[in-house]
Formats: C-alpha cells, structure tokens, sequence
C-alpha cells in the first residue's frame, strides 16, 4: 500500500510517501509565507523523483490541525483534491497526535502549539498512545494544573511557551506516523474539515457582535 502523507498545519511542509511501511520519500521544509504557493509544486516534484503519480497513491492521511488556520486549508484542500478527483481513500489525523506518536519515550506526551494571548493547543497521551487529555485548546495555566497529576511527561513543542517540565521539539516521524493511522478509517473526502478546536477570529467578532446586538 502507498500512503501519502499531508500536514500544512504550521510554517512547515511536512510530507512524505511511504509503501509498504518503508519511507520512500519525505520532505520537511520551512516554507512560511511561500507555503501556499510552493505546496504543490513540493509535493509534484515528490512524486517525480521516486517516478510515481497520484493515481498512484492507496490511500492520504492528512493533518486537519490544529495549528495555522491558512495552513491547515491548504494541506486539506490538496488532499481532498487529490482524494476526490482520483478516488484515492482518505482520512484525517490531528497534528497533536503527529507530535505525539513521534517521540520515542516511556514518559506522557504533551504536544503544544501556541495559540496566542495565553492559549495553547495541546492533548496529553500516555506512552502507548492512550489518550489521557482530548485535544483541545486550553489556557495554559489549566493545563499546569493537570499535569500536577501526571508524573514523568516531556513537553513537545517548537514554539516558545512557558510551561514547567522537560521540553523536546517537534520532528516528524513520518514513517511512524504512517504506520500508527495507515488503517483508521477512510472518511469521505467531503467530509475533510479544519479541525480549529476553536473559532476564527473573524467567527469569534461576529458571535460578540450578535451579543451586543441582542
């Protein structure tokens, strides 16, 4: 089976193909504000080193987010493109749970993407990949008090919060990745949604307008 594997959740391209449980090829690069315009011509020529097509391609596995709200349509878009055009078998992942399954620990694993103004992204999972706390987006001092709880767990996170613990960044696994969420179940490519775990900016102005207004 050939798994394409998507996440555009951050300032990153994350992408990779593998067959059969072997990483064929991958590519991590920093592309920020060029992530919209340099994604598929990334991954097309992804695909034209290891002298494959889309059509192809098994099955995608896509990051739905949380993280960038730009970034996450993107990588969602392309796969849902490809997944519907070429009728290639599909499903999501949260990028929580990408961060999460690729660290090698015997410790709980807390991902955390910041959120601004004192918010962040996170889930806590155990080392088997149980989870212990639902994704969510959460102040971080709530999320200080459940790990008050919790013994032995590494924070794992690229970006610059201030939470007590052991620290490690963020490094795709993609393989790893792959080989954890290649059977989930396939969803319809409609079906393929950001995953926010909250409301835009422009959502959150027009529910206090509505407020005011009432």
């Amino acid at each position: 089976m050939r798994i394409l594997y998507i996440d555009t959740s951050s300032t990153f391209l994350y992408t990779g193909i593998v067959e059969d449980n072997k990483l064929l090829i991958e590519i991590q690069e920093k592309l920020e504000q060029n992530l919209s315009k340099d994604t598929v011509p990334k991954i097309a020529s992804m695909f034209k080193t290891i002298n494959l097509k889309p059509k192809d391609i098994d099955k995608i596995i896509v990051v739905d987010g949380p993280g960038s709200f730009t970034g996450i349509r993107i990588g969602i878009t392309i796969a849902k493109v490809y997944a519907h055009s070429l009728n290639i078998k599909i499903t999501s992942i949260t990028s929580l749970e990408a961060m999460a399954i690729s660290i090698n620990t015997n410790n709980y694993k807390v991902p955390v993407i910041d959120a601004r103004r004192g918010y962040i992204y996170s889930a806590i999972f155990d080392k088997n990949m149980k989870v212990i706390m639902e994704p969510q987006h959460i102040k971080i001092n709530l999320l200080e008090i459940k790990l008050q709880d919790i013994d032995n767990y590494i924070i794992i996170t690229n970006d610059e919060v201030k939470i007590e613990g052991i620290k490690t960044t963020y490094k795709p696994n993609i393989l790893k990745i792959v080989e954890k969420y290649q059977n989930k179940e396939n969803i319809n490519p409609h079906s393929v949604n950001p995953n926010y775990l909250k409301l835009t900016e422009a959502e959150e102005s027009l529910i206090s307008n509505d407020r005011k207004a009432n």
